[in-house]
């Protein structure tokens, strides 16, 4: 099977976001374009440049790409609606870039836009149910594996609540979070528990925004004149979807093989990564995911993370721009957003939030299904 590594290399030169909010009355036409127009604007060109598209969103409806992207201009691009659940933006990225590094095209727009809406679920409707699904919202699955790992692991429920604390510190540095507050150990713990240990402030906020990357081939890049130093190559992108596990949790064990199957595309151990933006939608999320990456051995995460392996300026930065919990999650936007933060850090402008010398990223979603997306990304110059 071939992968990016067997194609031409694909770079992301330009980036945008429209700032992640709760649901307002903006549109999500206003979302989108703001987020396009700042990544045409970061790369140096304009909208008849762009050669193909690729729309992900989970919730704003059919068509909801044309309705978007007229605005720019009808230039006759071929471009497509992605939907994929929460991975919906990532699987965008995925698209633009597996077309440029074929040679169908030098230019691709891939983003994200989504504003909350009625929640209309495939699974709901396929008439073939676990017989948990009733019983399990996705907080209460999240607090029983929180309760696992701590009888496990013997970490404490102030351990798995120091990733909020970590991520709303992250999130109140970052311009496009939802979540822009700092909250002490005693904010985060604090009542209500949504289930188990879980507290509001340990849980992502859903709401609305939007999120661009521009990738192109090195002979668009040279066509446009982009600066080289500002393209971040996209090393790795890995797709995989739900297998039998066996009693493992699926989303671990799918994150686990996803991830090395990106690892092994880019030849990047992982001790080499930098910085990670993860599907930390709960905070347990991110501490099982980052043992399944093999940044640290099982059980071990919340010591690690207790020892600030995972801060800004640690061995490995984890959700430098607030993650889910802080930068929020408003689903089809959120996977090309953790793209776009992973190359404003590896190029070095992610201000206060920096995590110094970065040249290797890892962006990882996954979402209902179950599917899972991996990219790594690295900064060669």
């Amino acid at each position: 099977m071939k992968t990016l590594a067997d194609m031409r290399p694909v770079y992301v030169v330009g980036i945008g976001l429209h700032p992640y909010q709760n649901r307002s009355d903006t549109t999500y036409v206003t979302l989108g374009l703001r987020a396009v127009r700042e990544a045409l604007a970061d790369a140096g060109i304009t909208w008849p440049d762009v050669e193909s598209a690729y729309i992900g969103n989970a919730l704003v409806g059919m068509a909801a790409g044309a309705g978007m992207l007229r605005y720019l201009g009808m230039t006759g691009i071929p471009f497509a609606q992605v939907e994929n659940a929460s991975a919906s933006g990532s699987t965008a990225v995925r698209q633009a870039a597996m077309e440029v590094a074929a040679g169908f095209t030098d230019v691709s727009l891939a983003m994200g836009v989504d504003t909350v809406d009625q929640w209309r679920t495939g699974p709901a409707k396929a008439r073939v149910r676990g017989l948990a699904d009733s019983l399990a919202a996705p907080f209460t699955h999240f607090a029983m594996l929180t309760e696992k790992y701590m009888q496990e692991s013997g970490a404490t429920p102030e351990q798995i609540a120091k990733v909020a604390v970590k991520n709303h510190r992250n999130g109140a540095h970052n311009p496009y979070a939802q979540r822009q507050q700092e909250r002490t150990l005693e904010e985060v713990m604090a009542p209500p528990r949504i289930s188990g240990v879980l507290t509001r402030l340990q849980c992502t906020p859903v709401g609305e925004g939007a999120a661009a990357v521009i990738v192109m081939s090195e002979e668009g890049m040279r066509r446009h004149g982009i600066d080289r130093r500002r393209a971040i190559r996209i090393a790795a992108s890995a797709s995989r979807s739900e297998e039998i596990f066996g009693r493992e949790n699926y989303d671990v064990a799918l994150t686990r093989k996803t991830t090395f199957e990106a690892f092994e595309q880019s030849g990047i151990a992982p001790k080499e990564l930098d910085v990670l933006e993860v599907h930390d939608a709960f905070t347990i999320e991110e501490l099982l995911y980052v043992e399944a990456m093999g940044l640290c051995e099982q059980g071990e995460a919340a010591a690690a993370l207790e020892r600030g392996d995972y801060d800004i300026g640690g061995r490995h930065a984890v959700s430098p721009s607030g993650g889910l919990i802080a930068m929020g999650h408003p689903l089809g936007p959120t996977g090309t957003g953790q793209v776009a933060e992973v190359v404003r850090q590896l190029r070095g402008e992610a201000g206060v939030r920096q995590q110094p010398n970065a040249r290797v990223g890892l962006a990882h979603m996954v979402g209902i299904g179950p599917v899972c997306l991996v990219h790594i990304l690295v900064r060669d110059n």
